[in-house]
């Protein structure tokens, strides 16, 4: 039964009878339309309108570009629909989620590791006032995963740490930001991320939490985050087999389902246990953790049954809808639950006022909060009280150019980004210089033959320190994130740090320390961002202290890690 006077709709009477009254007014083709949020695939406008105007989709979800470019799509979807669509982005480190001239304003685990719980305020205002400046009403975010397993690809910089109770406090810190903006929040992955060591994008994954591990972490974040007004839940393709079984005890192994296909999880668990009352989506259903359950056809109405209200993007479009019309014709999803989907994508709608605004997405003045003087310094500022020295054994810090004039730079990783942004080592390597350093790249074409098999007497006349700059980034359909050095032999391992002294800087992946862990000065900047290069530096040389707390095991329980 569907509250929609109570948490997370509060819509008021008026609110209430008018979404009634649009669901028994809808056709089966709309209320079907509804179901889906499409991937943002359309630049151009003739073939959005007739994807609009003949589907009728509830949502859609860009993926970020030129804010100009998606603020004006935006506004024609919205000016080409019947009903106004939840517009969605991945808002999870700020307003560069939609916008590629957003604010990178830092990874969740960067804003666990500074302790003053402002900045995940501040990261969920950012991401939902640029957001919203683009067009954006729906942020799948936060991330309230937890980093149980340290080789989990996923999770990683994407969660606010380890500790439960640490990844709710500031999961609510950005709900409040976020909403704040009448940009409705997603958390995601029910029933949980992080556990194991497997991508959900490749694989359905597994949380084997017993069902009283479950309630005392990823359960606790669930209720108090669903209690705080989280107004949508993103189911995602994770078993959870303990409490499939609790509430199912006859259930066979392979009958589990992912949390996208599972009635146990998202009626028992999540309506019923943990009380939520609002709209369910799905994780993208061209995943393998979702398609490889079964066929097609079957899973997009088993995902409706099973208690999903929205599906995340299609294979092909048509063939999709189709496959849903055709569970409705027949009857194997039933006109209730369909009305009972439909009903809670317009109450969620209807809580943001998207019926009643004259204006849904902003005019283009309003995109100068993209990277705003105020955002930039928030961001300079969590970049200062989040760098974390996780270990200085050889006591090296503070470097001078009196001491390590000379340096050896190893860049691992560090590309050109997807949105074109240069490499941030280059800024790293300007702010070095800067303070009078003589930084000189390591190139195997020039450097290879010396490095395997050169005379480590004038390896140490060359140079007075070696860095590494690291920026090996998580992302899907990777099995591992690990440091993969240069053949042979591992060329650029440093296996010198008794005859130079090393540091290593990693500015992406916390848990390096796993492949190197012979370094005695590591530090965690978390976060590929402009901001991060210039703090760095700073605190290398002594001119600001580290602040940072690590939110997570930056040991990966390697006790000789520590030394």
């Amino acid at each position: 039964m569907i509250n929609l006077q109570a948490n997370p709709f509060f819509l008021t009477a008026e609110q209430e009878s008018f979404v009634y009254q649009t669901v028994n007014n809808m056709t089966i083709a709309e209320k079907i339309g509804q179901l889906f949020c499409l991937h943002g695939d359309y630049k151009d406008f003739d073939e959005l309108a007739q994807v609009i105007t003949h589907y009728q989709p509830g949502a859609m979800m860009y993926r970020p570009g030129d804010s100009k470019q998606i603020q004006d799509i935006h506004r024609f979807i919205q000016q080409t629909s019947r009903l106004p669509l939840l517009l969605a982005a991945n808002l999870e480190s700020g307003g560069d989620g939609i916008g590629n001239d957003g604010t990178f304003y830092g990874r969740a685990i960067q804003v666990a590791a500074a302790e003053d719980n402002k900045h995940a305020y501040r990261l969920g205002k950012i991401s939902g006032k640029e957001g919203a400046a683009v067009g954006c009403n729906w942020s799948f975010a936060p991330v309230i995963d937890i980093n149980m397993n340290y080789s989990n690809p996923i999770t990683n910089v994407r969660t606010f740490g380890s500790d439960p109770k640490r990844v709710k406090d500031l999961a609510l810190e950005y709900i409040k930001g976020c909403q704040e903006e009448d940009v409705a929040v997603s958390i995601k992955h029910f029933p949980g991320d992080g556990v194991d060591d497997r991508d959900q994008h490749l694989v359905t994954s597994v949380n084997s939490l017993s069902t009283s591990e479950w309630d005392e972490t990823y359960g606790m974040v669930y209720r108090e985050l669903i209690e705080a007004g989280a107004k949508t839940v993103m189911a995602g393709h994770i078993m959870q087999p303990a409490y499939t079984r609790f509430f199912n005890p006859s259930i066979k192994d392979e009958e589990i389902m992912p949390g996208s296909l599972s009635p146990e999880l998202l009626q028992n668990l999540l309506r019923e246990k943990l009380g939520f009352n609002g709209l369910i989506v799905t994780d993208a259903t061209n995943m393998a953790g979702f398609a490889s359950k079964g066929m097609r056809k079957d899973l997009l109405a088993q995902a409706i049954n099973a208690g999903c209200d929205m599906l995340l993007f299609t294979r092909d479009l048509q063939e999709d809808y189709q496959a849903i019309q055709s569970a409705v014709s027949q009857q194997v999803i039933s006109a209730e639950r369909l009305d009972e989907a439909v009903t809670r994508i317009l109450a969620t709608k209807s809580s943001l006022k998207l019926f009643d605004k004259t204006e849904l997405v902003p005019q283009a003045e309003q995109l100068q909060t993209l990277r705003s003087e105020q955002h930039r310094q928030w961001a300079y500022e969590l970049s200062d009280e989040s760098i974390t020295l996780v270990k200085d054994t050889q006591a090296l810090l503070p470097l001078s150019p009196e001491k390590h004039q000379r340096v050896l730079l190893f860049v691992l990783g560090d590309v050109v980004s997807s949105s074109g942004k240069p490499p941030v080592s280059q800024a790293f390597v300007a702010e070095l210089e800067k303070e009078g350093f003589l930084v000189e790249r390591f190139d195997k074409k020039t450097m290879g033959s010396f490095f395997f098999s050169g005379s480590v007497e004038e390896l140490k006349q060359r140079y007075d320190l070696v860095l590494y700059f690291a920026n090996i980034k998580t992302a899907s359909n990777q099995t591992t994130v690990r440091i993969n050095w240069l053949p042979p032999m591992g060329l650029d391992v440093p296996w010198f740090v008794q005859e130079l002294p090393t540091a290593f800087i990693s500015i992406a992946n916390p848990y390096h320390l796993q492949d190197v862990p012979m370094i005695k000065t590591y530090i965690n900047a978390y976060t590929a961002n402009e901001f991060n290069p210039t703090e760095i530096v700073k605190k290398l040389v002594g001119k600001s202290t580290f602040k940072g707390v690590s939110p997570i095991d930056p040991f990966c329980g390697y006790w000789d890690a520590r030394l």
